[in-house]
């Protein structure tokens, strides 16, 4: 049972997310698409420190370990 009610979580995330970046490449629409968004958070440094790649590598390797790992 908690195993659907995850899974099903998961579905509807996917869902919104995918609804999210179709609303976003209309033409004229200012949402910004998941490449933007990116883009936009690998460019942040704090002095010469890449802070937005760090925290983005740290993001991806955390979905790794924890959703493709086993």
């Amino acid at each position: 049972m908690m195993r659907a009610v995850a899974i099903g979580g998961f579905l509807v995330g996917l869902a919104l997310f995918g609804l999210v970046e179709w609303l976003a490449r209309r033409e004229g629409s200012r949402i910004p698409t998941l490449g933007e968004v990116c883009a936009y958070v690998m460019r942040y440094e704090v002095g010469p420190v890449p802070v937005g790649r760090i925290g983005l590598f740290g993001f991806w390797w955390w979905v790794g370990w924890h959703f493709l790992a086993r």
